[in-house]
């Protein structure tokens, strides 16, 4: 790791921890990384002090506390959770149903709000669980609005997944899907992702009009027929409007909402 700094070799550090690997032994992160000894121990002896690691029994380090209240702070100023919950809440209302929000982060979709109005949650991808990328409505209701030179690597890169679900077997058969999702404003999956379930999202923008993440709805298939697919997919497709609006506007400017269907 030559040429890079203190703090691009500290953030390695915490880079390392996953869903599949949650804790880390000093002697593991030495040969994974590549530091010295000396020059780990420093590092972590930094990272337990403010909180970001924390010893485990056996020599085992995690994340630690510092990286909850983080992320406590983060719900309270990220402007996508602030925006986007009332649509969560009042699309669980309407329909007994779950409602996400689904941030685009780097090549990630990470879970950052969420709703229910079921017994059970029909996803199992809570705040801060990467999602799959090749699969599902909230995947494509971003990957549809990316510029082609980014879209294209990404298609060839998951054309296997894509072919498995029906999408096409070739890349200009799922940039043919890609282009009916623009003109429609919402995905719709079924069953990609959790069998029997349907999903429908619909992308979010920045003020420089890129895809930044996706308002999904998720709802079982025996709980649906096409006038409720119908409603729902306007509704999100509102609210996701609604929500890049209010992203995108300047102190003291008032933007006209897209009307908003509650169910009847």
């Amino acid at each position: 790791m030559s040429g890079t700094n203190s703090a691009d070799r500290i953030l390695a550090i915490l880079d390392v921890f996953t869903e599949e690997r949650l804790e880390w032994t000093p002697d593991e992160l030495m040969a994974e990384l590549g530091y010295s000894r000396p020059t780990l121990y420093r590092y972590i002896k930094s990272l337990k002090e403010t909180g970001f690691l924390a010893s485990m029994p056996g020599g085992f380090l995690t994340l630690g506390p510092r990286v909850v209240e983080m992320d406590y702070l983060m719900q309270k100023s990220d402007r996508l959770v602030c925006l986007g919950e009332p649509y969560l809440k009042q699309l669980c209302d309407d329909h007994p149903a779950s409602s996400l929000l689904v941030r685009w982060y780097g090549s990630k979709l990470l879970c950052v709000a969420s709703e229910c109005s079921t017994p059970n949650a029909l996803s199992s991808y809570p705040r801060g669980r990467p999602m799959p990328l090749a699969r599902g409505a909230i995947s494509r209701a971003i990957m549809a609005y990316l510029p082609r030179r980014q879209l294209e690597p990404m298609i060839a890169q998951n054309l296997t997944e894509f072919a498995s679900i029906g999408l096409g077997s070739t890349s200009d058969e799922v940039m043919i899907c890609m282009k009916q999702i623009r003109r429609q404003g919402v995905a719709i999956a079924y069953g990609e992702v959790t069998p029997g379930v349907v999903g429908i999202a619909a992308p979010i923008f920045s003020d420089s009009n890129a895809p930044i993440a996706a308002l999904c709805v998720t709802i079982e298939a025996r709980e649906t027929d096409e006038k409720r697919l119908e409603r729902i997919s306007d509704q999100v497709r509102a609210a996701a409007a609604n929500i890049s609006a209010e992203l995108g506007k300047y102190p003291n400017q008032t933007l006209e909402e897209k009307p908003f269907r509650r169910q009847a």
